[in-house]
């Protein structure tokens, strides 16, 4: 008999701290290709693997346009393999539309693909491009997911995907396009102990750091052969300090003292769409926050 109230006792701590501890939280972060969301927010993803949270990373291009030597559906498989790295070093999914890069548009039939993406994942959040940015790719995957924030709830548009419950925070990637209107960082996350990890899948697209990239930008540098010394020279072109707005948002969330130990940082904008969330919640979607 003590036997059997010990193990109901047990039984019944069980569920009580399993009913007591949260759901992960689903984060879906949308580019417009095979490397955008990991450069827009690799190391805030990091963060929320770290912290027990789910995040998937898509990408609404198949990125097939972007090498000067390759192209087509040999690229196109090339750079699906380096997301599927990516996923392993961050501990993430990384979904990949079939869409030509360079030549998005926001058609219905892409959006509604979007939508059924966030659907299927259930997303607390989705991030993606403002609709202002030089890449035409970015600004269509901005507008895509724009015209999806409303209609993930609307049972009878993509009606073979049950609709959410819920509408998703929507936010918008860091940028520096200042015409029609800068981008205001409501969220700032700091992601200095995480830097290595985010570079760590950032060379995961060894097509796109280590050849394209460099090639399109003209730039003049050697890469280094060395996996490590590569590494060290991705990191070198693809950080830098926060710049005085982000620092705001920094001292805002973390604290003026917090914030002035920050070496990098990734800052997101809420999007007018989608739910409105206020501080309190922010700090529940974003708990590296608090």
């Amino acid at each position: 008999m003590k036997n059997i109230f010990l193990i109901t006792i047990l039984i019944l701590s069980a569920l009580t701290l399993a009913f007591s501890q949260e759901k992960p939280l689903k984060i879906m972060m949308i580019g417009a290709h095979p490397d955008d969301c990991d450069i827009k927010a690799g190391g805030t993803a990091a963060l929320f693997v770290q912290m027990g949270h789910e995040v998937k990373f898509l990408s609404v291009t198949n990125g097939d346009a972007g090498h000067m030597e390759m192209g087509g559906g040999m690229l196109a498989k090339r750079r699906y393999d380096e997301t599927q790295e990516v996923a392993k070093r961050l501990g993430i999914q990384y979904d990949v539309l079939d869409n030509h890069d360079g030549e998005l548009l926001p058609t219905l039939e892409i959006r509604l693909d979007v939508i059924r993406k966030i659907r299927e994942w259930d997303a607390d959040v989705v991030i993606s491009h403002r609709s202002n940015d030089y890449h035409p790719d970015h600004r269509y995957t901005g507008i895509l997911v724009q015209d999806a924030a409303f209609m993930v709830g609307v049972p009878n548009i993509a009606a073979d995907t049950p609709p959410l419950r819920k509408n998703p925070v929507f936010l918008y990637y860091q940028d520096h396009f200042q015409k029609p209107n800068p981008f205001e960082p409501d969220i700032a996350i700091d992601i200095t102990s995480v830097i290595d990890k985010k570079i760590d899948a950032l060379d995961a697209h060894v097509s796109q750091f280590y050849e394209w990239l460099p090639w399109i930008a003209n730039d003049p540098d050697v890469i280094p052969e060395g996996k490590e010394a590569r590494k060290t020279w991705l990191k070198s072109k693809r950080t830098s300090a926060p710049n005085p707005s982000v620092i705001k948002g920094l001292e805002e969330w973390y604290g003026p003292e917090k914030a002035a130990q920050v070496k990098f940082a990734e800052a997101f904008e809420i999007c007018e769409y989608g739910t409105q969330p206020d501080k309190e919640e922010l700090k529940r979607l974003f708990p590296m926050l608090k």
